[in-house]
């Protein structure tokens, strides 16, 4: 009997303590938002990256991203390389507020995966890399 009253009386403080909880707010949203998008091919460069991607269209479209977002410890790029496994590199591009904060790509550490590729010779890119303050977008 003892156990029986303990029980309910247990029961009973368990379930009022759900009244006391704080409430969820749904009303905080995050400043942040970001576009996730997969690499088809990425060409490294020394003035920076080519990214061709995939955009939601299933269209393949291209950046340019400057070498110096990917420098410092305050760049506006991150770099983040995935080992063996089934995860294909993507590309996502944070923004803050509807204005550009910044850009994680997570590529192969292998470069001889198939989504690395080189950019020839004969093909002048330098100019796309110039006055780049955000990544060139298409969805």
């Amino acid at each position: 009997m003892k156990k029986i009253i303990i029980f309910v009386i247990l029961a009973i403080v368990c379930q009022g303590m759900f009244l006391y909880a704080q409430a969820p707010n749904f009303t905080n949203e995050s400043e942040y938002y970001f576009f996730n998008f997969t690499i088809e091919r990425i060409y490294p460069h020394t003035l920076g990256y080519v990214v061709f991607y995939r955009t939601t269209g299933n269209i393949i479209a291209n950046t340019f991203l400057p070498r110096e977002w990917f420098s410092g410890s305050a760049s506006t790029g991150a770099m983040a390389f995935l080992r063996s496994g089934t995860e294909w590199p993507s590309m996502s591009v944070f923004y803050r507020n509807g204005e550009f904060s910044h850009v994680l790509l997570r590529v192969r550490a292998n470069r001889a995966h198939q989504t690395w590729g080189m950019i020839p010779m004969n093909i002048n890119v330098d100019e796309h890399f110039q006055n780049v303050t955000e990544p060139r977008l298409r969805f």
